[in-house]
């Protein structure tokens, strides 16, 4: 399903997530998102608390509490609970008015003043987080979808690679690409063994085909040439072969103007050789009608077995004979 399947192990040098601790709280999954969201906050208000309880018992407010004549940094700060309350309180600016720093205390302010940027600072970092994790258009990629096989047939006399992408929104994504990678590990000449190596696959980047407008389902074809890796590919070496096709499907998203990525895979059980995509769209009462009842059907066609460049070179061979054959006969002729 385009899902990444490559994990990452034996990193040592973790402080490295903390750099952009914005991209990694972001990318947390959404329970250990609120956990992370919660003990921000949680902490704060337990550090700040343990800090005016010690204040209040290093001036021995705890002992004179109900004291008219003493004059305490922080007014009912009494227990821990109580520090808590108030710290709790400063930071997300409540103030019931039973607890109050007095204006005498001058480590009382300049707590009260810390705790408020410390607050401020954590509010901006979580609530931002928030926003961009809710706003990520993943829900929208569900409603982008591929065909769940990829066909491998002639079109205008040129062995194909075809799959069909259809978007089932009204909003309609805004320049909308469509790129391919085949995902291969091969052997060098030298011996080296290369895992996952890349390659790209051409769907029209030098014709301005991979940029679609998606009003209606559309099949997106990589020609087979000599430049594409399967060009020496035949149906019964597919059939052996071990690769992973990965469709990226990108565009800005109309009403929210927000970019959208949409990803899929094709393995090669997953590529039907001699096949075509039926006809998904009908016209009736003068506009189109997309039935995605068919979007997945396929129907078999008549395609060799051998590869592009078998074929290539077969014609080439009887274009030549075509030609020695001309030249013979108006040598005939002319004689």
């Amino acid at each position: 399903m385009g899902k990444c399947q490559v994990t990452l192990g034996r990193f040592q040098e973790k402080k490295r997530f903390l750099s952009d601790i914005f991209t990694t709280i972001v990318d947390l999954k959404y329970c250990r998102f609120l956990f992370v969201f919660m003990m921000c906050y949680i902490v704060t208000w337990v550090i700040f608390s343990i800090i005016f309880f010690f204040d209040a018992w290093i001036r021995d407010d705890i002992n004179h509490i109900g004291d008219p004549e003493w004059k305490p940094c922080i007014e009912n700060v009494d227990n821990f609970i109580s520090a808590l309350l108030f710290s709790v309180e400063s930071q997300r600016t409540i103030g019931y008015g039973s607890r109050i720093v007095m204006a005498d205390c001058t480590e009382g302010v300049i707590l009260l003043m810390a705790q408020s940027i410390v607050g401020s600072m954590i509010d901006a970092l979580m609530v931002g987080c928030m926003f961009v994790k809710i706003s990520r258009l993943k829900k929208r990629a569900r409603t982008l979808i591929f065909s769940k096989k990829c066909v491998v047939s002639h079109r205008d006399e040129k062995l194909c690679l075809m799959f069909r992408i259809g978007d089932l929104q009204d909003s309609h994504m805004v320049d909308a690409k469509i790129r391919a990678k085949l995902i291969k590990s091969r052997q060098t000449k030298e011996g080296e063994f290369i895992p996952l190596e890349q390659s790209e696959l051409n769907l029209g980047y030098d014709t301005g085909e991979d940029r679609l407008f998606l009003v209606e389902p559309q099949i997106i074809c990589h020609v087979i040439n000599d430049h594409s890796p399967f060009w020496e590919m035949t149906a019964e070496l597919l059939k052996r072969e071990q690769f992973e096709i990965i469709m990226i499907l990108e565009g800005i998203v109309e009403a929210s103007g927000m970019t959208c990525q949409a990803r899929n895979s094709y393995i090669e059980d997953e590529i039907l050789w001699g096949y075509r995509f039926e006809p998904c769209m009908t016209l009736q009462k003068g506009a189109f009608r997309v039935d995605y009842n068919r979007f997945e059907k396929t129907f078999e066609v008549l395609t060799p077995v051998a590869s592009a460049k078998e074929m290539y070179e077969l014609k080439e061979m009887e274009h030549q004979d075509q030609s020695t054959l001309s030249l013979y006969w108006d040598h005939l002729l002319l004689s």
